[in-house]
Parts: structure tokens; C-alpha cells; sequence
């Protein structure tokens, strides 16, 4: 391993010394399936280079890149490389079943891509639910120098200008994530021996960093919401994780046996101490720009630093007209890069991250800390928060500035075209078991991902997972969430961005938007949409709700499109999408099946 991880900083190093100059950004990651203690208790783990959450990947935006994954664990695995568009290189999405075959134990793949697109992304594993396992690490592009910049909305002052371009150079990722005492493996066969879903965790984990707190049980009753009151019913408060028990409210009608669920699943605390994070700070730099990335299971997360407003000046590698904010809610799979000012008393400013949807109550910490030549200098007092544990408001005027997605408007704007060429209407919602979720008309089996990979066949997989596009065609995606209860699901298109053009909570009973336009104009923004490759259905907690998103297929091969809430993923909420499949891709000889060696 040792020599793995010297070859990863042999390869990566020699290229960012003359970033300016390189072509070719080259990578080596080990994969391993190691006893490793998180959040204070010891599991198995993936590790990548000895190392979790992984090592961050860095290159130049232009820049070739290549890596060549070892699998040293027993069982096979994939690497999705999630925002990363691969014009052109489809073989390299890292999708078992479509893509590519799993990269077996003993052997290795090398994935070759072009970084075209500037930001922050994220690479994880894409068999099974090996997410869940510590299988991600982050992505960071620099942009190049002919790319126009925001950062005047923020300031007009020079200094502060040049702060902000050092700032965004530097920037360093923070990965917000949750854990669980079991393996993603255990959890799946909990979920289908009890017939309940897999919707609490023990710890919020800020780059893999965290403890598991057991809240008093007066604590969590003083934090309960209405709404987790009206799913408890007559049942009195939550467990002792903080989770909603298993209800018909929150879990549906289907049949379920709580006496088959293991302590750690959704009840059962068992505190532990782990590290904090600690991101220090140097005042005279003026800023800090961070890159908060969700990888969470099933935790929808919100981010914020005490006393500290943020600018957020990216959104899915994206610039945007900068926002001042005060907290991010950071859906999984997403990324928020974001300006911090250093313009606060020297000390210690605590980092705060909690789960906003109701099926658990549970949070995590960090700390910011000011650097300063004289330590004795820090104030140690409490900072004033902005957000509490259940990511609410708590500020001292009371109007915490949570990030409102509304506002976004992109740098520069981008239009899609005006009318579609195709609508794809996507019903989600649960489907024979808590635990099973159909996106469309079927569930996608976990089966799928042994198949011969769409790439090769076309017919591998049976049609009712898959949908076809022609090339150079707009297609509109309906998300329609039909049932009321559903969270907010991040939806993920692999391979391409899109516009966010419509959402609603309500019925969706059109045949298309152009027909919905006539009636609800209001629900549509074709001016200013955002471009996404990942973003949250309205939760549909009193009514159905709906997602309308466009894309443009350029990019000829097999993508997924999935709900990024790992337990909805392995449940079925995902469709195969052979995009282009008029002008399929020719692969290259080195990338025909077989393609691995052992």
C-alpha cells in the first residue's frame, strides 16, 4: 500500500509542479477493505491509498486525466467519477451494467477523461452500496484563466479581489457525510430480512471526522418538529438515535418486522469519541473558499459556520451571481463552493452540520480556528450559532439566511432551447416494500449490475429499466413524485448537466410542459434556469410534487439517472438512459470486454 500511495504522489505531484505546462494529469488509487475506526468505533471500511474519505484529485481544467484503479478487496467495484460529463469517453463513467464490467478482485481499470468543465466534483463507488462503505473522495478543477469570474458582484475593492481569486486556487473540499456501525451489505440484507428501510445513521461525519452522540431523550423531545409529531401518531417520541421508529406514516403500509432490526439500525445509541475537524485559518489572507460536498446516505444535510456568512459562488462546478448566506442546504451529490471572510476575532468558531429532513435527528461538528502568532490570544467562549441541531435558524435576530435555491441565477446565464423534442414521465414512489422504489415504470435491480454492460449491448438489460434518446434532440424529464410522504430526492443524470426549467407541489396531470405552461406559467423559468447535474424534488410532505429538468443529449452512451439517497439507489429509483443510441460510440480496442487484468 505504501508503495501505491508514493506512486499516487509521484503522478500527481510531477504534474501540478507545471500545472500551467501539463497535458496529462495521471492518478493511482488502491482500493481496500480494511478494519478502520470512524467516528470513534472500529468497522470494516474501503479505504483508498490507506486513506478515508479518499485523496483529493487536483488538475487544470483542458487537462487529460487518467486513473488506473488497483482492486486489492474481496469483492468486485467500480469508480463513478459524479459531474464529470465524459464527452466522448463513455467506457470511463464507472458504471457497473452499463459502462463497464466490476473491477474484480486482483484486478485493475484505468479510466481516462477530459476535465472540461472547472469546479468542485466528487469520485465514488458505484457497485452496490459501497458509498456507504467510505468509497468517495473529492474532485477539484481549477478553471483557466479565460474563464470570466463573479467575484465583482461581491467586492469592487482590489484586494479584496485578489484575496478571492488566491482564495478560490486554494480551496479545499469539506465533505459532509453520514455513517452507520454496518456494512452497506449488512444493511441490505437488515432492509430484506425485516422489511424495513435503511433511513438513520449513527454520526454526521466533516471529511470523514466525528463522534456518535447519543442526545438525552429531554433533548430530543424538546427537538422534535410538528411534522415528525403528526408521522409519530400515537406513537410518543423518537428512539434513542434520534430516528423516526418504523409507522405506516413513514414507511408505508407494507409488511415489516422491527424485531429483525440490529441496535445501530434505528435504534439502540451507542455513543463514541472521534476526531474533529479542524480547518485553520489565517486572518491576513483576507478568505477562505471551501468546497462543501455531500456524500451522505440517507441524511440531507445543511452546512454553517458560526459567525461566518458565506458567499456561495459556485454550485455543481458552476459559477453563479455570488449569495451571502448564512447556511447551504447541501443535497447529496452536490457541491457548494463557497467564500468565507476572515474578518472575525481571533478563536475558535464551531462548523455545524444536521440533518433538516425528519426521519432522524442528528448533527455533527468541527471547528474554525484563527491562526494567530501569540495562542493565548484565542477566545475559547462559545460562538453564536446560526443553526441548531435540527439545521433551524437560531441566530440572534432570528432570521438565519439559509441559501434559497430560487435566487439562483447562473454566471454567465445560459438558455436551453424553448421546446422539447421528447417528454419522459417518471413516476417515483415506493413499490411492493418499503425498501423497493421504482423510477418510471419498474424498480432497477441490483441484478443489473452484472449484466453486459449497455455500452456492448444495447438489449442487455431489459427494456422496461431502460429509456432512448435520439442524439442532438432536447429531452424534458418529469420527476413526478405521486405520493405525499416522499422526501426531497436528489436526482443525478450521469453525463450531462441540465436545466432546471420547472417544479411544483402539486399533481403533475400534463402531457408535457408545453401543455402545463398554459396553466401554471408560473411554476417555469426559462430565463435564468439553473444547470445541474444533481438537484432535490420538492418534498412532497403534503402533496404530490414534481421536477421538470432539459437536456440536450451530445454525449452518445449509457447513463444513469438516480436518486442519490444510496438507500433509494439500491431500492430501484434509477433508469438506464442510452442516450444517443442513433449515433452509438465506438470503443476503443484497449476498453472492449475483456478489459481488466488479473
Amino acid at each position: 500500500m505504501k508503495g501505491v500511495q508514493a506512486t499516487l504522489g509521484l503522478l500527481a505531484s510531477t504534474c501540478l509542479m507545471q500545472l500551467a505546462y501539463c497535458d496529462t494529469v495521471k492518478y493511482e488509487i488502491n482500493l481496500t477493505w480494511e478494519d478502520h475506526e470512524v467516528a470513534g468505533a472500529v468497522r470494516k471500511t474501503i479505504l483508498m491509498n490507506g486513506q478515508f474519505p479518499g485523496p483529493t484529485l487536483r488538475m487544470k481544467q483542458g487537462d487529460d486525466v487518467e486513473v488506473l484503479v488497483n482492486n486489492s478487496m474481496p469483492f468486485g467495484s467500480t469508480v463513478h467519477w459524479h459531474g464529470i460529463e465524459q464527452i466522448g469517453t463513455p467506457w470511463s463513467d464507472g458504471v457497473p451494467g452499463l459502462s463497464q464490467e466490476a473491477i474484480q478482485p486482483g484486478g485493475e481499470f484505468l479510466y481516462k477523461w477530459k476535465a472540461v468543465d472547472y469546479g468542485a466534483y466528487i469520485y465514488h463507488g458505484h457497485a452496490r452500496g459501497q458509498v456507504d462503505d467510505g468509497m468517495y473522495g473529492a474532485i477539484i478543477i481549477e478553471p483557466s484563466e479565460s474563464v470570466e469570474k463573479p467575484f465583482e458582484i461581491i467586492t469592487q475593492n482590489p484586494d479584496e479581489l485578489d484575496a478571492l481569486r488566491e482564495a478560490e486556487l486554494e480551496t479545499k473540499p469539506i465533505i459532509i457525510s453520514d455513517w452507520r456501525p454496518l456494512t452497506s451489505e449488512e444493511l441490505w440484507q437488515v432492509q430484506v430480512r425485516s422489511g424495513i428501510e435503511s433511513y438513520c445513521a449513527s454520526s454526521v461525519l466533516i471529511n470523514g471526522k466525528g463522534s456518535s452522540m447519543c442526545l438525552p431523550q429531554d433533548r430530543l423531545n424538546v427537538l422534535m418538529t410538528e411534522e415528525q409529531k403528526i408521522i409519530l401518531g400515537n406513537q410518543q417520541t423518537v428512539t434513542d438515535m434520534g430516528c423516526l421508529p418504523p409507522n405506516d406514516g413513514l414507511l408505508g403500509t407494507f409488511p415489516r418486522d422491527p424485531s429483525l432490526t440490529p441496535p445501530g439500525f434505528y435504534q439502540g445509541c451507542s455513543p463514541s469519541e472521534g476526531p474533529v475537524e479542524t480547518f485553520e485559518v489565517d486572518a491576513a489572507s483576507q478568505y477562505r473558499s471551501w468546497d462543501i460536498i455531500s456524500m451522505a446516505g440517507s441524511s440531507s444535510l445543511i452546512f454553517s459556520i458560526d459567525e461566518h456568512p458565506m458567499y456561495v459562488y459556485r454550485i455543481d462546478g458552476r459559477y453563479i451571481e455570488p449569495l451571502r448566506v448564512e447556511a447551504v442546504n447541501v443535497p447529496i451529490g452536490t457541491r457548494y463552493s463557497v467564500f468565507t471572510k476572515l474578518d472575525q476575532s481571533p478563536g475558535d468558531y464551531t462548523v455545524r452540520v444536521a440533518n433538516v429532513n425528519a426521519n432522524q435527528i442528528i448533527n455533527g461538528t468541527a471547528i474554525l480556528s484563527y491562526k494567530t502568532a501569540d495562542q493565548s490570544q484565542q477566545d475559547t467562549a462559545s460562538s453564536q450559532p446560526s443553526i441548531n441541531e435540527l439545521g433551524v435558524g437560531t441566530n440572534v435576530t432570528g432570521t438565519t439566511v439559509i441559501l434559497n435555491e430560487t435566487n439562483v441565477i447562473p454566471f454567465p446565464v445560459v438558455k436551453p432551447a424553448t421546446t422539447a423534442d421528447q417528454t419522459i414521465i417518471l413516476n417515483v414512489g415506493q413499490i411492493n416494500a418499503s425498501y423497493r422504489w421504482e423510477m418510471g415504470n419498474a424498480s432497477f435491480p441490483l441484478e443489473n449490475e452484472d449484466a453486459t454492460p449497455l455500452l456492448f449491448n444495447t438489449s442487455s438489460i431489459p427494456a422496461q429499466y431502460t429509456v432512448r434518446t435520439h442524439n442532438s434532440t432536447w429531452v424534458d424529464l418529469i420527476i413526478n413524485v405521486t405520493t405525499i410522504g416522499q422526501p426531497a430526492h436528489p436526482i443525478h443524470k450521469h453525463s450531462n448537466k441540465y436545466f432546471v426549467i420547472g417544479s411544483g407541489t402539486s399533481a403533475w396531470n400534463y402531457s408535457s410542459v408545453a401543455e402545463a405552461m398554459q396553466e401554471i406559467p408560473q411554476n417555469f423559468n426559462f430565463e435564468n434556469p439553473q444547470i445541474r447535474d444533481t438537484f432535490n424534488t420538492p418534498a412532497s410532505d403534503f402533496a404530490p410534487s414534481w421536477l421538470a429538468i432539459r437536456y440536450q443529449v451530445v454525449n452518445p452512451g449509457p447513463y444513469l439517472l438516480h436518486c442519490h439517497f444510496q438507500m433509494h439507489l439500491s431500492g430501484g429509483m434509477a433508469l438506464a438512459f442510452l442516450d444517443g443510441v442513433d449515433a452509438w460510440p465506438q470503443v476503443p480496442e484497449e476498453y472492449k470486454i475483456p478489459v481488466m487484468n488479473v
